[in-house]
C-alpha cells in the first residue's frame, strides 16, 4: 500500500497514526518532494469514483493564491490533470493507494475502517 502525504499535514499524521495503530505496512511517498505525475492521478482518479475536483487541496496556499475556484471549471479535464502534476501541494491528501482497485483521498476513519478492515 502508498500513503502519498505531507510531513507537516495533520491530517496525514491522523492517517498514519491510523495504519500504525492497525498494524498496516505502507510505503510512506512525501508529495512535497516527488509529485504525482499525471499518469498516476489518472488512475487514482478513475479508481477512486471521486469527481476531479476532490483531488484539490481547496485549502491550501497554492490554490487560493491562484484562485483556482474561479478557474477549474473553465478547465478540461486534461487541463486539471496536467495542473495537478505541476505542484503535489495542489494535491489533497493524503492519497491512500490500496491496491488495483481502490484509492482513498484525505482521511475520513471510517472510510479506512471499510477499505481496511471489511
Amino acid at each position: 500500500m502508498l500513503l502519498v502525504c505531507y510531513p507537516k499535514c495533520g491530517t496525514c499524521k491522523k492517517a498514519e497514526k491510523w495504519l500504525k495503530d492497525h498494524d498496516i505496512a505502507y510505503e510512506y511517498r512525501d508529495i512535497s518532494v516527488e509529485n504525482p505525475t499525471e499518469e498516476e492521478l489518472r488512475d487514482w482518479a478513475a479508481k477512486s469514483g471521486l469527481p476531479l475536483k476532490k483531488f484539490f487541496n481547496t485549502s491550501g496556499k497554492l490554490y487560493r493564491e491562484n484562485q483556482l475556484s474561479k478557474k477549474i471549471p473553465d478547465m478540461t479535464d486534461d487541463d486539471i490533470f496536467a495542473l495537478l502534476a505541476t505542484n503535489g501541494m495542489l494535491v489533497k491528501r493524503p492519497v491512500a493507494v490500496l491496491d488495483n482497485e481502490t484509492v482513498l483521498v484525505g482521511f475520513k476513519e471510517e472510510s479506512y475502517e471499510a477499505a481496511f478492515l471489511s
